[in-house]
């Protein structure tokens, strides 16, 4: 048997090789690695050597050769494929070891330059492993270090099944095509391409889905996103709600007040600013007593022993925040069932692409993270806001667009004070956002309502007039607009038309 060895990643090389020596194996290896080898004591045959080539193009062509290539795609089964081998001189290669240049983390520094990316994208390595794969009933297809131990015991045995072989080439396509898609994503200039590339490796399986009936799975890069410092793995669930709830609370940037989010089935049942954390939690858990026990709390600055304390009073699947005081962390560590995970970095950033699953496909579309620029709006009402006004607005138009719609919020400069969420129509929204502050025991007077999406009809916001509120921030677009303002103007209230609506489905 011959192996060829080619690895950028040289974790346990050294001990494949030697196990393979051991069983007879001939090696074949390729610049660094066959110097590795050699430094290890094995003997290694150096590809030049097979091909009668040497490398040339600084290393860019060695593997690309019918020498190799042939060996690797010769079927052992046809009699022809054997015998061309041998009226070229050539021989099989049995067992293919290659991983491929870093793409994918050269890339992911943004100091790196185009020509520099380019230098990692993987020629030959790739056609190896393409050429290995198509051919796994007889050559053993190698990608992943972590699968060196199995092959290795396969070898030892003799027993080396169509279902390892299979599940081997599956591996190195996923490989191959992740690689891919990495190197085409790189490159398109297109926000939507005619192609959408994608290769999620697996991050972590999971428990189940949405309910135990399903099974599930974890793709992609969320692990760099979070660091978790305590607590049971992550379901489906509270992944789900962990990025709602860090999308919500990058609205309110740390270099600002301390801000307090509260999330529960991906909809805030609270929101609060503060001079300190304690202050931001104490008005968003306000907003609804209920609501919170279970739910995803996140906050937009290092969490302090104060917070700590009134967090532990409740029942909390995750709390979320940049990093957490060690006295507030050892606290909070107490309960297991409680997740502590610190946020790396923003979880979707402006000019960035959020993915949907539907049936049969994948819905793109450009992230909705643009705060309300000043000339957006625009005061439709004889009376203008007041400055605290304003800062209410400007508030509750922030936390409106991570609510389902038909999304109302009612709320003041600093606090949510009644949210409805998902209802079927607007009113019915802003009914349930009314009766959840009331049941909170939480005043209307002189609030102020965002709606994700305009007023079909006037009753909406006489609904909003009715309970206390005196100004409106809304899309605008109606039909029935100048009824909307008209009773606004007759209510004494202010609204605002920003021209932008916030469905969020």
């Amino acid at each position: 048997m011959r192996a060829l060895i080619s690895v950028y990643n040289k974790d346990g090389v050294v001990d494949l090789a030697r196990e393979l020596v051991g069983l007879g194996v001939e090696i074949i290896s390729t610049g660094n690695t066959k110097r590795m080898l050699t430094e290890a004591g094995l003997a290694a045959r150096a590809v030049s050597d097979v091909t009668g080539f040497p490398e040339i193009l600084d290393g860019r062509v060695k593997t690309l050769h019918p020498a190799i290539h042939a060996g690797l795609l010769a079927r052992r089964d046809l009699p022809a494929h054997m015998a061309q081998l041998a009226e070229h001189g050539l021989a099989p290669i049995d067992i293919l070891v290659v991983n491929l240049y870093p793409f994918q983390e050269t890339v992911a520094r943004p100091e790196t330059t185009l020509e520099q990316a380019i230098e990692q994208i993987d020629i030959g390595g790739v056609a190896l492993l393409r050429a290995a794969g198509k051919n796994y009933q007889h050559v053993l297809p190698l990608v992943d270090p972590a699968d060196y131990a199995e092959v290795l015991a396969g070898l030892r045995s003799g027993e080396l099944p169509e279902a390892l072989r299979r599940r081997l080439a599956a591996k190195t396509f996923a490989h191959t095509a992740a690689y891919d898609a990495a190197i085409a994503g790189y490159l398109s200039e297109d926000l939507l391409p005619q192609t959408l590339p994608m290769g999620w490796p697996q991050a972590q399986p999971l428990r189940y889905g949405e309910n135990p009936h399903q099974p599930a799975a974890l793709y992609g890069d969320f692990h760099s996103l979070f660091a978790q410092l305590h607590g049971k793995e992550l379901s489906y669930n509270n992944i789900l709600d962990t990025g709602a709830s860090q999308e919500l609370i990058e609205e309110f940037p740390a270099d600002g007040p301390a801000a307090v989010a509260i999330i529960k089935h991906t909809n805030p049942c609270g929101v609060g600013t503060g001079d300190t954390l304690r202050e931001a939690w104490d008005r968003a858990f306000a907003t609804d007593r209920e609501a919170p026990f279970g739910g995803i709390i996140t906050a937009n600055r290092t969490v302090d022993l104060d917070l700590a304390r009134a967090i532990d009073e409740i029942f909390s699947e995750i709390v979320i925040a940049p990093d957490f005081d060690p006295d507030a962390l050892e606290l909070l560590r107490k309960k297991k069932n409680r997740r502590l995970l610190r946020s790396l970095r923003p979880v979707t950033r402006a000019g960035e692409l959020t993915l949907r699953s539907v049936p049969g496909g994948i819905l793109a579309q450009l992230a909705d993270r643009a705060p309300l620029a000043d000339e957006e709006a625009r005061v439709v009402t004889q009376r203008a806001p007041s400055e605290a006004e304003w800062q209410a607005l400007r508030f509750a138009w922030r936390v409106v667009k991570h609510v389902k719609s038909n999304a109302i919020v009612y709320a003041g400069a600093d606090r949510t004070l009644g949210i409805g969420a998902g209802q079927m129509s607007r009113v019915d929204s802003s009914r349930l956002a009314v009766w959840k502050a009331q049941n909170a025991g939480l005043s209307l007077a002189g609030s102020v309502v965002a709606s994700d999406a305009l007023f079909p009809f006037a009753d909406g916001v006489e609904a909003a007039f009715a309970v206390g509120a005196t100004a409106v921030i809304q899309p605008g677009g109606s039909v029935r607009d100048a009824d909307v303002i008209a009773a606004a103007d007759a209510a004494g209230a202010a609204m605002v038309f920003t021209g932008r609506r916030h469905f969020r489905h």
